[in-house]
């Protein structure tokens, strides 16, 4: 399908609407004053407290080696610990209470108790097929192991009868969505961490408005990073004048919060309950190269059709819930989608939450590199291991197992590109081969196995996603399209130069000094 770019579509923001500079003088612009006016608060109170409580506690030295020692018997992140411990040491009284206030979760309570209730709720909403899961255990235990692993999280069945596209750039996936979405005819969700006004997003709106006027019901829902720069604050409304359906996770407030770290950094679409979109490509123009922000933008999708669909629709619908009492997960999830009976291998579409103690877009990553057996090859645009990844990473090249690393060759932020560096050459000798993408910058999350498994979605190898932020991916076990990631990766590392030790040691000092010196704060990036 020819992708018509001339075409803008609908757009709902004049000139002038959006961006940076209009966001300071808007709404947005008021709550940042007021949230900074609460952060010089809070830091005139820790430091009253810093300089009250080592009289009663007995001494500074005293009270920071308590707190030392809490922190060493917490069930943190290493990494982040040693941050932590810096922290404190550096400025041991306000460290700690900075630390307290962080860690109390005063933020996000609420949204943990109310999504611990939805996923209690929709656990076996989707219930797993034994036949399906004896034959999987028959192919690979290991992987079947997985499975188990993953759906114990979750409501994360194994699906057969599911055909799966792989889509190597933005375009493809694009061109695809218009599609599917002209091919509507109950229900649309939409579930994407940036939109931004454009060609794409005005020619997807379009159709949305459409479809919605045609009485389909149509659900958009984004994070609320977008307010900053990308769209107003009453953009919801303006949708809804459209007759869509719009939500904003964890909107900008005028209050001081730790759930402003949790962003939802999915990418989710859903049609009819029988096709669905996961990946890394947002609904913005530079995700189809018509906007040119750092070179080539090389990103990569895939589309589902068949059993698989259900758990993205289940996905959508646990965050649409988190603000209201209404459960319409059976309503559409009574929507079965078409078994696709040809359709080979096993699937596992499965989201990863930051408030449970399951890191499972890690534990699914460290797996994969734990069994593999011939090579692991991986495109992400980030690279700040946790020591467990790293060392995962390490072991599997030791083992003889080919494990390449693609990155981007130009970086869209300075300071995640230089501690990347950082990281280069443990890796290196270990036999990990890196390669940078020269074109421009790499945003995929894959990863491709032994030519029998991947994963394709939304989860970096960064703290940020496997800590941080709502994520979801689609695994994928000796399904056709495979082939064809692994064939992508190959033409993709054609484009690419090669990082070796000799290259990493003549890196410019001034990113060496920006990743050795931002390394210590690293798991808060």
């Amino acid at each position: 399908m020819q992708t018509d770019y001339k075409t803008k579509g609908l757009l709902l923001l004049k000139k002038g609407q959006k961006g940076i500079i209009h966001a300071i003088f808007s709404r947005f612009g008021l709550m940042l004053l007021m949230m900074i006016a609460q952060i010089f608060i809070l830091f005139g109170i820790f430091r009253w407290f810093e300089e009250f409580l080592p009289h009663i506690l007995g001494g500074t030295v005293l009270f920071t080696f308590i707190m030392v020692i809490c922190l060493l018997n917490s069930r943190m992140n290493p990494t982040a610990k040693i941050t932590w411990l810096i922290v404190i040491m550096l400025v041991p009284v306000f460290g700690v209470l900075l630390f307290a206030y962080t860690q109390s979760d005063v933020g996000h309570r609420a949204l943990k108790a109310r999504m611990n209730q939805i996923i209690t709720e929709t656990k076996e909403c989707i219930p797993q097929s034994g036949d399906t899961m004896e034959r999987l255990t028959e192919e690979n235990q290991g992987v079947a192991a997985l499975a188990h692993y993953m759906h114990r999280s979750g409501c994360h069945p194994v699906f057969e009868n599911t055909s799966v596209t792989y889509f190597p750039l933005g375009e493809e996936k694009f061109a695809q969505m218009l599609k599917q979405l002209e091919a509507a005819e109950h229900f649309i969700f939409m579930e994407y961490f940036i939109v931004d006004e454009g060609i794409m997003w005005g020619q997807i709106l379009e159709i949305l408005a459409k479809k919605a006027s045609e009485g389909v019901d149509v659900r958009v829902m984004y994070d609320g990073t977008c307010e900053f720069a990308l769209l107003p604050h009453d953009y919801p409304k303006r949708l809804r004048a459209l007759g869509i359906q719009c939500k904003i996770f964890a909107p900008v407030s005028p209050f001081v919060s730790t759930h402003y770290n949790y962003r939802d950094h999915r990418k989710i679409l859903v049609i009819d309950g029988h096709t669905a979109f996961n990946g890394g490509v947002n609904l913005a123009d530079e995700y189809i190269n018509q906007k040119k922000k750092f070179g080539h933008w090389k990103d990569t999708a895939v589309m589902l059709k068949g059993e698989a669909v259900q758990s993205f629709t289940l996905m959508f619908l646990q965050m649409w819930r988190i603000d209201t009492a209404k459960d319409e997960t059976q309503h559409f999830l009574s929507y079965l989608p078409r078994p696709v009976q040809k359709a080979n291998g096993f699937v596992i579409p499965y989201g990863d939450c930051p408030l449970d103690d399951d890191k499972l877009g890690e534990r699914v990553y460290m797996d994969i590199l734990n069994r593999s057996l011939k090579y692991v090859h991986i495109m992400v645009p980030y690279l700040i291991l946790d020591g467990e990844m790293e060392t995962a990473l390490k072991f599997a090249a030791e083992r003889g197992v080919d494990v390449v690393l693609l990155l981007p060759g130009i970086p869209d932020k300075a300071v995640p590109y230089a501690l990347a560096k950082t990281h280069y050459m443990s890796l290196l000798e270990s036999g990990v081969k890196i390669y940078e993408y020269t074109p421009g910058f790499v945003h995929a999350k894959v990863f491709v196995c032994d030519g029998e498994e991947a994963v394709v979605g939304t989860i970096n190898l960064d703290y940020r996603s496997l800590y941080h932020h709502f994520e979801c991916a689609t695994y994928l076990y000796r399904t056709d399209c495979i082939l064809d990631i692994e064939e992508d990766f190959q033409k993709t590392l054609t484009k690419c130069r090669q990082v070796t030790k000799e290259t990493a040691r003549h890196e410019k000092l001034r990113v060496k000094l920006t990743g050795h010196l931002m390394k210590a704060f690293a798991p808060l990036l």
